[in-house]
């Protein structure tokens, strides 16, 4: 009978074999909270008049293009 090996060392080899199978809660929250500020800089940005002018006028000309 093989007896299971407990050592500490053991237990760390096992878990760098287990390898990264995903992102944990704290990475989660540190994303959604970088995208949420990336969404409040572009809606600064589009809204300001230059813009928006912009932005505009490139809609309206993609939107009367005939097909």
């Amino acid at each position: 009978m093989k007896k299971k090996n407990t050592t500490i060392g053991a237990a760390l080899r096992r878990l760098r074999e287990r390898g990264d199978a995903g992102m944990t809660t704290a990475e989660y929250a540190v994303g959604t909270i970088a995208a949420c500020a990336f969404a409040a800089v572009l809606m600064a940005i589009l809204q300001s008049g230059g813009v928006k002018g912009v932005v505009t006028s490139v809609i309206t000309t993609a939107l009367s293009v005939s097909l």
